[in-house]
């Protein structure tokens, strides 16, 4: 499953978050699959494409970023699929 993670840099401050990320590294377990991202211009937010089987790994890399970011997670499917589905009912 693919999901559409939205984090939300506490205080709106980036610094801390790449801070931790240039010196440990992404923190996600094994199984737990980065993709994509995006940053909002005003560096307040990034959009994340991530992937996994186990949605508690997902919950476990966001509790390893709580205290920097809050998160919304949504389980997402490509608009390819989302096409599929509609046309077929």
């Amino acid at each position: 499953m693919r999901y559409m993670v939205v984090e939300h840099f506490r205080n709106s401050d980036p610094v801390p978050v790449y801070e931790r990320f240039r010196s440990k590294g992404r923190l996600a377990p094994e199984g737990l699959h980065y993709i994509e991202s995006w940053v909002s211009k005003d560096l307040t937010r990034c959009y994340q494409l991530m992937e996994c089987e186990d949605a508690g790994l997902l919950d476990q890399w966001m509790n390893a970023w709580a205290d920097l970011v809050s998160f919304e997670a949504y389980a997402v499917i490509s608009s390819a699929e989302a096409s599929t589905l509609v046309s077929t009912g």
